[in-house]
This record gives C-alpha cells, structure tokens and sequence, in this order.
C-alpha cells in the first residue's frame, strides 16, 4: 500500500507541480492554488475536490472568528490541535514522524512524501483529513457520516455538505460576488436600523436592516450559496434563509411570497429572484398588513459552536456601490 500512495504522490507532483513557497501567491490570489491542492488530494485520494474545499473553507472560516484558533496562514485552512495531529497519549507533542504517530493513532500524515507529517505543511495538513475521510469512504452519505463522528455537530456537518454542493455546483471556488436585494432601479430607501428596539413578542433588538420598497418588487440573493430554510415564522413573515460559503445566513422576511418552484436546498447566486417585498409575519400563517411594505435582511455568522448576528447595513452599501459601477461598465 505504501508503494502504491507514493506512486501516486509523485504522479500528482507531475500534473500539479509548484504547491512550495506561496504565501505571496496565495494573498494575491488564493483560488488557483487551492484549487490546485484539491485536485492533487482528490487524484490521490479520490475524495472529491469540493468536499476537500468545503472542510477547508468551513475550518477557514471559523479560525477567522474565533478567538481560542489561530488565524489561517499559507494555503489549507484546516486546523489540528497538536495532540490531534500527534496522537493524545504521545509524549512528544510536535511529532512529526508518520511512523510514530500512527503508533499513537494521531491523524498526522505525509502527504507529500518527505518522511515528515507537518502541520506546517498545506499538503500533510488536506492529505491528513483526506485519510480520515478516506477510511469511511469516497461516497456522499459515507462521508457526512465522517464528518458528523468528526464534528459531533449536526449543523456544520449541514454546512459544510452545502458548501460542497455549491463549490460542485459552480465548478470553482471564487464565489465571493455579492448582489443587493432588490433592483437598484426599484424606488427602494433604507438607513441603518440595527440595534433599534422592537416590541411585538415581547421586547428585543432589530437584528437587520429594513429595505422599503412597493409591495411585490423583486427580492434577490445577494449571494451564491444554498436555501436552508423556507416558509412562516410568526415575526418574519414569510421569509428564506441562505447561507453562503463564507458562514454566513443571509436572512429575508417580511416576504409577498416565494419564487416560483424556489425550495429548500436549491442553489442560488447573486441576484436570483427568490421572492417579493410584502408586509407578511406578526401573527399566524397568512398574517400580512401589520406595517409598510418592506424587506428585513439580516445576516447571522456561525463560528463552529453558535450563531450571531451583525450589522449588515455596512455591507448593503458596499454591494449598492459595487453593482452599480458593474452596471456602468457594461
């Protein structure tokens, strides 16, 4: 077996050459690179690309926002504690031996065939939960099995299979561009309102921006991501929740009503309509006229352990901003 996987690592060195010193490259323009690394992983291992990408977006993302992991650095965005990596009752925490730390049942791996098992190392670090992954299988249920005995959390085991149908999807990992939610030539106002009290249900905070526009104009995603949730909630009306391949939930509410055939699961990307501004929630199903028509988008950030909100005012006039000088060069 071993002859074999070092066969194939020097197959892969051949198609997918140059993964050295590239933290320069990577600030520049990671996607190339990473994707480069996927596909290497995936020619060894047969797991496929977008999973790979999926993790190592998901672990990304969380190390940006959490305080207790420290910041991604160079290529992979995947994180192994030291005992993980070496094995939790191996006496020498930074073991970088595959021969020894296999004794001690860590998952450090030589992924790229240079006797060490680094963490330090962008190809050890995917090759390493590649092999996890590996020992439940290569298929799609197999795998979200893996992840779950990984993560023992049913919500990121969710995100990170959608990101991985997003990434399948596409065919790529640059999906970072953003639309605002409604035409920008709908007579549309909105101001920052986060934070503002809120009464009905019993005292809170608003937790997002509202849009006000006429009843019925286009809602669209302003991301591309995957519809986690569709239908009635007693505050938000008739509202859809997308989360993107960053983390994020992009939240609307308030909603006229659902794009045709639009369902949960469905991939969406930047300005794809999903729905109508409308006056829906405050009540039971159906509940509609309670205040002006209006969209209420928020967005909730996942950090691996919880969900939170934030101001998505500033973001909404950074998307304005963009689409309208998109709009002017074309």
């Amino acid at each position: 077996m071993k002859i074999l996987f070092f066969a194939a690592v020097f197959i892969a060195l051949i198609f997918f050459p140059g993964l050295g010193s590239v933290n320069a490259q990577e600030e520049q323009d990671p996607y190339p690179l990473r994707m480069e690394l996927y596909k290497k992983v995936e020619a060894v291992t047969n797991v496929p690309w977008y999973y790979l990408a999926a993790v190592d977006q998901y672990e990304r993302n969380i190390r940006q926002v959490r305080k207790d992991l420290p910041k991604p650095e160079g290529i992979a965005g995947i994180y192994f504690r030291p005992e993980e990596w070496a094995g939790l009752l191996n006496p020498n925490i930074n073991d970088e031996s595959p021969v020894s730390i296999q004794f001690f049942n860590g998952m450090g791996f030589d992924g790229n065939g240079d006797g060490k098992a680094s963490t330090a190392d962008d190809e050890d670090v995917l090759h390493a939960f590649a092999q996890y992954l590996l020992s439940y299988g290569t298929d799609h249920d197999n795998i979200k099995i893996g992840l779950w005995n990984y993560y023992k959390r049913d919500k990121t085991v969710g995100i990170i299979i959608g990101k991985a149908l997003v990434y399948k999807h596409f065919g790529r990992l640059n999906l970072e561009e953003h639309a605002f939610p409604v035409p920008l030539r709908s007579n549309h106002s909105y101001k920052n309102t986060w934070g503002d009290a809120r009464g009905w249900g019993g005292r809170r905070i608003h937790e997002g921006t509202d849009i006000f526009a006429n009843y019925g104009v286009p809602v669209r995603a302003t991301s591309y991501g995957i519809i986690e949730m569709k239908g009635w909630n007693r505050f938000g009306g008739w509202r859809i929740g997308i989360r993107d391949i960053n983390n994020n939930y992009h939240y609307f509410a308030h909603l006229s009503g659902f794009a045709k055939d639009l369902k949960t699961g469905q991939i969406v990307e930047p300005g794809m309509v999903i729905g109508g501004v409308g006056s829906s929630g405050y009540g039971p199903p159906g509940t509609s006229g309670k205040f002006p028509p209006h969209l209420h988008y928020g967005i909730y950030k996942d950090n691996g352990y919880t969900e939170w909100s934030f101001d998505p005012y500033p973001r909404l006039r950074l998307w304005e901003r963009q689409e309208r000088q998109r709009t002017k060069k074309k």
